[in-house]
């Protein structure tokens, strides 16, 4: 059971899933602060919206969810995020982001400094940093946080929005670094890697100095890492996948909430694979979350 109530931030994105005929809420630390949340701790997300009806709907869903929604600011001029998001007939999932939106230009308020001190944990990945303004925000509120934060880089690589110097500056600034098999194998290429996936995760946290790195492998399960020599391989859960929409948010939301918890990595990695294989039979990113998933 839960004996202290953690805060963690996810700061970057926030957009709407346009899946077909049908507006979801998303974008990677939107999904993450709510699996925070429904995993029985405080999830926070930092991000923009644009003054526009997207956005605010987008205020009140937060809100309806149960998400604090102070730390989300509003930039005037620009559209609330959206993307459109095709699955095959696996239920995979691949996206395609317009560019210069609200949260191009994140702005990070008075109230999410203010939250600064409270946090014990905060995700952040590459997406929310492919324009320069965001970039910086992100970066410099990463920076601002006292040591004992908790600091997980979840890459979330889309598209064409990376760059070296972007992973390597994100790698830097991480204890936690996640990242799937699809993504490790342009890292791999990118950073001149060697070995099996064990291998280039060891090398990655030797390279970094980061605590745990996590390659998750959609159905055939997880692989974590450890500073110390110390790693969980779990296979996949066989499930009838929906979609895998936010599948990869829940699972870093759980391994943040369990690390920050204390819990053995073995438990961190079991409720995660869970937990990400569940949100796969569902539709969405967000859905309802069984009270037997509350850490």
């Amino acid at each position: 059971m839960m004996t202290k109530k953690i805060t963690v931030a996810g700061i970057g994105e926030l957009l709407w899933d346009v899946v077909g005929e049908s507006e979801q809420l998303g974008g990677a630390p939107i999904n993450f602060a709510y699996h925070v949340n429904a995993l029985g701790c405080c999830g926070v997300p930092i991000t923009s919206v644009g003054d526009d009806e997207h956005g605010r709907r987008a205020l009140a869903e937060m809100s309806g969810r149960g998400l604090e929604t102070s730390t989300v600011s509003t930039v005037p001029g620009y559209v609330t995020g959206y993307v459109e998001v095709k699955t095959d007939e696996n239920g995979i999932a691949s996206y395609m982001f317009p560019a210069d939106l609200a949260w191009d230009h994140l702005h990070v308020n008075r109230q999410a400094k203010e939250m600064a001190a409270r946090l014990d944990g905060v995700c952040f990945g590459t997406l929310g940093q492919r324009s320069a303004a965001a970039g910086r925000a992100i970066l410099s509120f990463v920076d601002a946080l006292p040591q004992k934060v908790l600091r997980i880089c979840d890459l979330n690589l889309r598209q064409h929005f990376y760059s070296r110097e972007i992973i390597e500056g994100s790698l830097a600034r991480a204890d936690i670094l996640k990242l799937s098999d699809e993504e490790l194998q342009v890292v791999s290429s990118m950073l001149s890697l060697g070995g099996d996936a064990g291998a280039m995760l060891r090398e990655l946290i030797g390279r970094y100095a980061l605590d745990l790195v996590i390659l998750t492998r959609g159905p055939h399960g997880c692989l974590l890492a450890g500073s110390a020599d110390e790693a969980v391989d779990l296979p996949g859960i066989p499930t009838q996948v929906v979609d895998t929409i936010g599948a990869g948010d829940a699972f870093t939301a759980s391994v943040a909430a369990g690390v920050l918890l204390g819990h053995p990595l073995d438990t961190v990695a079991r409720h995660a694979n869970r937990l990400a294989a569940y949100v796969c039979t569902r539709h969405g990113a967000m859905p309802p979350i069984p009270a037997e998933f509350r850490l």
